[in-house]
């Protein structure tokens, strides 16, 4: 029923947006008078802001076609290399990159946005890397057919990737795959595989949210898992292709995000208005192109989620060793020479300082000069891998750990 009563409320708000957009491009029509008198400007703007907060989003494009690298254009390359019924490895490339460029595959959260959310991640890290990304499905999307998908899937997708790009590859876990990239990393360091991240770069990620805990780390555990299974999780309607599926909508997840900084997205969205009333198009249009991306959100499996809630967030399995895979319990202290590197926002109020740190102390024997920690100041959680203080200071930290940490 829940999922339902959304896509009624939907479809209505979408019927509204469609009926307030064509009132804004007639307030806006330069053929009549009102467009330049009176509250006809007014009008208009308040129109296309409603418009756009409710227009329908499908799944966004990273459409990043070239790079500037010193005034000059390259092409970027993009395909997707691996299919897998939860989700695509996609790759990008640069022309004109060496041949001997490092490998780099980012992890992108499955937490209710796309893998386009990395989008400035991925223009960064591919003037100077080849770069892979794993684009989760969204959950709707897939067919009951396939099976389920899990936190055991989710690291076995992230081994099988691995493989395919091959030896000395290096990893970069956004925010909740912290936790699955750092098992499936010791996973394949016990089983001494070639195929073993070179390196591996946490940000932002809920390694052990004993430490420092946020608003998100107080709502995983105020409520027993059971509440979380008989008040989240959802059934997909007949009208997408994984109708009968239990997930975790992600428009519920989307309504918890907006509702921690309520206040600045509505601030933002006011200040979209003065900016169109003033004709001033190019900051309406940042401001725009951030809330496409926001506000397009997928579905995640109802087994993965209720997993990642219980053992990430209310029983802490990875740092107290209780971390299972496929019933074997994972073995930290396998990591031996793959180098980690721990980046945390001194202002991320998602997963709080030393959260992140943490997976520095669970691997006793990997040596210290394969250890790093950044503490990114006056950094929020979005600004670790986005904008212009994630390019100009974080990414570079990145780019030097992966030169000095390469196998070959």
């Amino acid at each position: 029923m829940l999922y339902d009563a959304y896509e009624l409320h939907r479809s209505w708000l979408h019927n509204a947006s469609n009926w307030a957009s064509i009132g804004a491009e007639l307030l806006s029509n330069p053929a009549l008078p009102i467009g330049y008198f009176g509250t006809g400007p007014i009008m208009a703007s308040a129109l296309q802001v409603f418009a756009h907060l409710y227009a329908e989003r499908g799944k966004p494009e990273f459409l990043i076609q070239h790079v500037t690298i010193e005034g000059e254009r390259h092409a970027i390359f993009e395909s997707v290399v691996r299919h897998k019924p939860f989700g695509a490895l996609r790759h990008f490339r640069r022309a004109g990159l060496p041949e001997d460029a490092p490998k780099l595959l980012i992890v992108a959260p499955m937490s209710g946005h796309y893998a386009t959310l990395l989008r400035g991640t991925v223009e960064r890290m591919v003037l100077n890397q080849e770069v892979w990304i794993t684009d989760w499905a969204d959950a709707k999307m897939v067919p009951i057919t396939a099976g389920r998908f899990d936190l055991d899937d989710y690291i076995d997708y992230l081994i099988d990737f691995l493989r395919f790009i091959g030896p000395d590859t290096h990893v970069l876990a956004v925010c909740q795959p912290s936790v699955p990239a750092f098992a499936a990393t010791a996973v394949m360091s016990a089983e001494n595989d070639p195929c073993r991240p070179s390196s591996l770069t946490m940000m932002g990620g809920p390694v052990d949210t004993r430490a420092s805990p946020t608003s998100v780390n107080d709502v995983a555990v105020r409520q027993p898992l059971s509440w979380f299974a008989n008040n989240v999780i959802a059934t997909v309607p007949l009208n997408y292709p994984g109708a009968g599926r239990q997930v975790y909508p992600g428009f519920l997840q989307l309504a918890g995000f907006l509702s921690m900084n309520l206040e600045s997205h509505l601030r933002s969205h006011w200040e979209m208005f003065k900016h169109l009333t003033m004709g001033d198009q190019e900051s309406a249009e940042a401001t725009r192109r951030f809330y496409d991306e926001y506000l397009s959100v997928c579905d995640m499996t109802s087994e993965f989620y209720l997993q990642t809630i219980e053992h990430v967030f209310q029983k802490h399995s990875l740092p107290k060793g209780e971390f299972v895979h496929r019933g074997k319990p994972i073995d930290p202290d396998a990591i031996r020479d793959t180098a980690l590197l721990a980046i945390e926002g001194e202002r991320d109020d998602i997963s709080g300082i030393g959260q992140t740190r943490a997976a520095l102390d669970l691997a006793p024997h990997l040596p210290d000069a394969k250890k790093k920690y950044l503490l990114a100041e006056d950094v929020g959680h979005y600004g670790i891998f986005n904008g212009s203080k994630w390019r100009k200071r974080i990414a570079p930290v990145v780019e030097d750990w992966i030169r000095e940490n390469a196998r070959s």
